[in-house]
């Protein structure tokens, strides 16, 4: 099993070792990208990507290894601490640089196949909101399933978090990855994901981007065809 993890933040705090246990259960290969380390671009905001192709992105080059890491995996964990009620502002602004995979436009076929987890900590309130930054990507990729675990540790740093709370973390983390372990290669995804590429569809077949339409037609999805089902 290879796992991807996308921490929103470099330093080594709460959310770090929550999903480092993660991933110390799933016991799999792990790539990490560190944010803003890893990539600090800010998306500029001239829709290239939608209408011109991904490769016109000025920031393409440096975005791709992280791309194909994010590709090859199976498990994708993105984690964020909370950064007033929401995000990093450097997870938001590399999540902002895959737009144009959403399902309204060009989803990778092999997300509907895979598994996504968003973590979140908070020395108090806001992990349910900064989980749904997060989730909604994934989402609207078309992971197949995901799962999220946002908690309060009312510490500022991960030596400080009490034992209760430590282990109130593990027992959640480990049903978590006990789930995740049960759908490896057989992950199909939920009704709402269906639902939501079903409506894509629709809006695909009215032709409103060329370059999104003529991705569609090529991966057959036009026709009936379902990137879960390949």
């Amino acid at each position: 099993m290879k796992i991807t993890i996308i921490h929103g933040q470099s330093h080594k705090g709460s959310t770090f070792h929550i999903t480092h246990l993660l991933a110390e259960k799933l016991d799999g290969e792990l790539t990490e990208i560190f944010l803003p380390k890893d990539f600090d671009e800010f998306c500029c905001g001239c829709t290239n990507c939608f209408i011109n192709g991904e490769d016109k992105c000025p920031h393409f080059k440096k975005l791709s290894p992280i791309t194909e890491t994010i590709d090859n995996a199976d498990v994708i964990i993105l984690a964020s601490p909370v950064y007033v009620f929401h995000t990093t502002g450097a997870m938001k602004s590399f999540l902002d640089h895959y737009g144009y995979r959403w399902m309204s436009h060009r989803p990778k076929d092999s997300m509907f196949r895979k598994q996504g987890v968003c973590i979140s900590t908070a020395a108090g309130a806001g992990v349910k909101s900064t989980n749904k930054d997060m989730a909604d990507s994934l989402l609207f990729w078309g992971v197949g399933k995901i799962y999220r675990f946002g908690t309060g540790v009312a510490a500022t740093s991960w030596e400080r978090v009490s034992d209760k709370k430590r282990r109130h973390i593990e027992k959640k983390v480990s049903s978590i990855a006990k789930k995740i372990l049960s759908r490896r290669n057989k992950v199909r995804p939920g009704i709402k994901v269906r639902v939501l590429f079903s409506v894509m569809r629709l809006f695909q077949k009215k032709g409103l981007n060329p370059i999104d339409t003529k991705y569609w037609k090529e991966q057959g999805w036009l026709d009936g065809k379902k990137p879960w089902e390949n």
